[in-house]
């Protein structure tokens, strides 16, 4: 891996963002960061059956991400300028981090979700060197019941 991000590294991290813009994947992540809650794989389900418009907005944003983060943790994009550039990635993980151990062992996969696993892990340190209560201030407020309207 390079120690300086290059433009390569910006190319990619450009498109990733360009593909966030697509209609159907800004859609499904508002819903995502809105609405999305479920404090177990059986709620999961019962909530945002396969086939719903809601499962398929939960299956895009996870797996956008999922994605992300392996082209991350394949050293294509320098993971710094990655985590200097969004966050979106570690929310993402930590509305389904509960939920993995029981989607890995119904699959009988334990890399589901592992790339949002790993890079969240080390975004988690890096930011405790930078700001160190700045995650926790955010986990509350990512976790926190939606305002009733």
């Amino acid at each position: 891996m390079h120690d300086h991000a290059d433009h390569h590294d910006a190319e990619l991290l450009l498109r990733l963002y360009d593909l966030r813009r697509e209609a159907r994947l800004r859609q499904a992540r508002e819903w995502y960061f809105r609405e999305f809650r479920a404090a177990t794989f059986e709620e999961l389900m019962h909530q945002y059956p396969p086939g719903s418009p809601e499962n398929a907005s939960f299956r895009m944003v996870v797996s956008y991400w999922d994605m992300a983060c392996s082209i991350v943790n394949q050293g294509l994009i320098k993971e710094e300028f990655f985590f200097e550039n969004t966050t979106e990635f570690w929310v993402v993980w930590t509305k389904v981090k509960h939920l993995a151990p029981v989607m890995r062992e119904r699959r009988k996969n334990p890399f589901i979700w592992k790339n949002l696993d790993d890079l969240a892990g080390r975004y988690e340190k890096w930011m405790g060197k930078r700001a160190p209560d700045a995650l926790e201030t955010f986990r509350q407020q990512v976790l926190s019941p939606p305002a009733k309207k």
